[in-house]
């Protein structure tokens, strides 16, 4: 059981994507895992053959016990050790959904999601209730959602249905009245919100945070998406967020005092640069995950990731890496709102980009005052690691790309 966060104790098993003899390699989706922030997919980090899988579909398990056996190439079967796990229950009940709150905002302008693929490759659980194959937690999820399996087409092995096929299928056919006990989000969303206050007064705690801010003009950059979003279909358009994200990579990417992990009493540099996005849950909560080498996208790129992430978090499908190796993360209030933020970093991250929604003010440009669309950017920062004049720098670094959009 992977650590996901840094005040995850133990997770859920809700999904096994494979079976033995499934020859995997590293990156691989495996498992599903329901945390107090919602359903995550679990990456393998090794190459090899399942051998057998240890943990059981609700099985509650503490970080670090194990879940299955990963064979290598030519390594013969080993009798598998005994999880080192919370005891198995006598009988497995059915997993809570695994799908967590739909998001209401990301960055700065909601993004519109778009349709998720379904998920092959699903280890083939026997058939459970009317006779329909499908797995535990896509059998919760379709509880919740009011879908008859029966009519659904599932893409696992021999059919099994399995949660991406449910996603697709929600959109088309009106919600049924559930068959099972009525989900209760609201015990859902007090367990995040516990989540999210023990790493946030943990962070508090022991992060000596410190804080710049900076009023930004963002004209030039709404003109240039109002340019480049000219006769393009909305789920095609650019948003301003898209925008902050770019800036603030290529911001970090200068200034590597930003962008890191700090463990083990020292700073780690990041090799690449993984922002968070900041999304908050319809019904409160928040999660950040990360897109991952983001300087290897272009803008359009960028705003398909952000489009992504949002649609995988709203179907409870984000990925273990991407809530576990963020090395920014850019937290923004979106159009409307307050004019400016002041977060708590994440960590093992050291440094946290708060941005205000845009607001129009007198500015002075070429020695008149003009009505702008001003933003404020307030970087909180770890002191262990940085200072007030390298997070200056990147607060320039972050304007000047601001001013010159097309180059981001």
């Amino acid at each position: 059981m992977p650590s996901l966060g840094a005040d995850m104790e133990a997770g859920k098993l809700v999904e096994w994507l494979v079976k033995p003899g499934d020859e995997v390699k590293r990156g691989d989706v495996v498992a599903v895992v329901e945390t107090q922030k919602g359903a995550i997919e679990i990456e393998i980090f090794e190459e090899g053959t399942i051998g057998e899988l240890t943990a059981d579909i609700g099985q509650t398990l503490p970080v670090g016990a194990p879940l299955a056996v990963v064979r290598a190439e030519g390594e013969a079967p080993q009798e598998a050790a005994a999880p080192a796990a919370a005891p198995k229950p006598a009988e497995v009940p059915e997993p809570a959904p695994a799908a967590a709150p739909e998001p209401a905002s990301a960055t700065a302008e909601t993004v519109s999601p778009a349709p998720p693929a379904a998920k092959p490759g699903a280890a083939a659980p026997a058939p459970h209730g009317g006779g329909v194959a499908a797995s535990p937690a896509a059998r919760a999820r379709a509880r919740e959602l009011g879908i008859d399996l029966s009519g659904v087409r599932g893409t696992g092995p021999g059919g099994v249905i399995v949660l991406g096929d449910l996603e697709g299928q929600a959109r088309r056919q009106p919600a049924a009245p559930p068959s099972g006990p009525a989900p209760k989000p609201a015990a859902r969303m007090e367990e995040m919100r516990k989540a999210i206050a023990a790493a946030m007064t943990r962070a508090k705690q022991t992060i000596p945070h410190f804080y710049l801010s900076e009023t930004i003009d963002v004209h030039p950059a709404t003109e240039f998406l109002a340019g480049l979003n000219a006769g393009r279909p909305p789920a095609e358009r650019v948003l301003l967020g898209a925008l902050f994200v770019r800036a603030t990579a290529k911001a970090a990417a200068k200034v590597k005092t930003m962008n890191g992990h700090f463990t083990d009493g020292a700073f780690h540099a990041a090799d690449k640069v993984n922002p968070g996005v900041a999304v908050a849950l319809r019904g409160g909560g928040l999660v950040a995950p990360a897109i991952m080498d983001a300087l290897s996208l272009d803008l359009d790129q960028t705003m398909a990731a952000m489009r992504d992430l949002v649609t995988r978090a709203r179907a409870g499908r984000l990925r273990g890496s991407e809530m576990t190796e963020g090395t920014i993360t850019v937290s923004s209030l979106g159009e409307t709102g307050a004019e400016a933020m002041t977060g708590v970093i994440f960590p093992p991250q050291v440094a946290l980009v708060g941005i205000g929604a845009p607001h129009e003010r007198p500015w002075v440009v070429d020695g008149a005052v003009v009505p702008r669309s001003l933003v404020t950017l307030t970087i909180s920062a770890d002191h262990r690691v940085s200072d007030g004049r390298q997070v200056a720098r990147f607060i320039a670094e972050f304007e000047t790309l601001m001013q010159a959009p097309e180059s981001l």
